[in-house]
């Protein structure tokens, strides 16, 4: 695939890595294992394998592993690190203290280091930069008790955590009733892929602090273009809970064609490195 000179890759690798327990207690999330690499290596050879040259990953829980690791690996890519060591920013947070690093590239592809997946990365980034919009959501039909909404022209206008009945509009003037009825059946739910895409500018003039991504994506649609970009990849996984780790290492099993630098997997192995009962015991 040709070179993404235009576009920069910025993995979130700063989070503490709760949901994965005793995996994170000496090590960054990033630096969890899946069939015998960490997931980090997996995102950044993913990145480069779709074209792209620049990445940068922010850090925070156990970051100088994280930097030790890049250092002393060959990645045929500029790797920049954004030190969040002092204080965690968050999702939105980390996107904007990192913008600076953006300021040679046209667009932005945030990917989570918890996420692999076979979604063409490189062919979706030069999509996004001819389509004129001001962002872009990847998006799935997934069970979640979290979902995005958008209108009928895929355009953010809210988010719903079903569990809590909690909702967040777009535009603070929908009624008191609007905000507790939820949200009405033109709006379409929507999982996050934990993928999206922006133009580099975007984040340039806001303040930085910690905060959500989402809620800085709620702001910007107020008078932005935020659109939905629904993907039907052959597969999709969110790493962050062992149990994850677990189904992701079973599909390579079953799907060795889909991860050709993957090595045979040992199921019996994996429970036992992650802990985990078997369905004998």
């Amino acid at each position: 695939m040709s070179p993404r000179i235009d576009t920069t890759a910025m993995i979130l690798a700063a989070g503490l890595g709760t949901r994965l327990k005793a995996l994170t207690q000496d090590k960054p999330k990033a630096l969890v294992e899946l069939n015998g690499k960490p997931l980090l290596q997996h995102c950044i050879e993913n990145l480069i394998a779709n074209g792209f040259q620049h990445i940068v990953i922010n850090v925070h829980h156990f970051g100088e592993q994280i930097i030790d690791f890049v250092t002393h690996n060959k990645f045929d890519a500029v790797i920049q690190i954004s030190d969040e060591r002092n204080q965690l920013m968050d999702t939105g947070g980390g996107i904007i203290q990192a913008s600076p690093l953006f300021k040679d590239s046209k667009s932005v592809l945030v990917h989570n280091v918890d996420i692999i997946s076979d979604v063409n990365l490189g062919e979706m980034s030069q999509q996004f930069l001819n389509s004129g919009d001001d962002a872009w959501l990847l998006t799935q039909e997934r069970e979640t008790n979290r979902k995005l909404l958008f209108d009928d022209d895929n355009q953010l206008v809210g988010w719903m955590n079903k569990a809590e009945q909690k909702f967040k509009w777009v535009h603070d003037s929908r009624s008191a009733l609007r905000q507790a009825q939820g949200p009405q059946l033109y709006y379409k739910e929507m999982a996050f892929s934990g993928l999206h895409l922006f133009h580099s500018d975007m984040f340039t003039n806001y303040e930085c602090k910690p905060q959500s991504v989402i809620d800085l994506y709620l702001g910007l649609a107020k008078t932005n273009r935020i659109i939905s970009k629904p993907i039907q990849p052959d597969y999709w996984f969110d790493l962050g809970k062992p149990e994850q780790l677990q189904a992701a290492e079973n599909y390579l099993i079953t799907n060795p064609c889909h991860f050709e630098d993957f090595e045979g997997t040992d199921t019996l192995a994996f429970k036992a490195r992650y802990d985990m009962p078997s369905k004998s015991e």
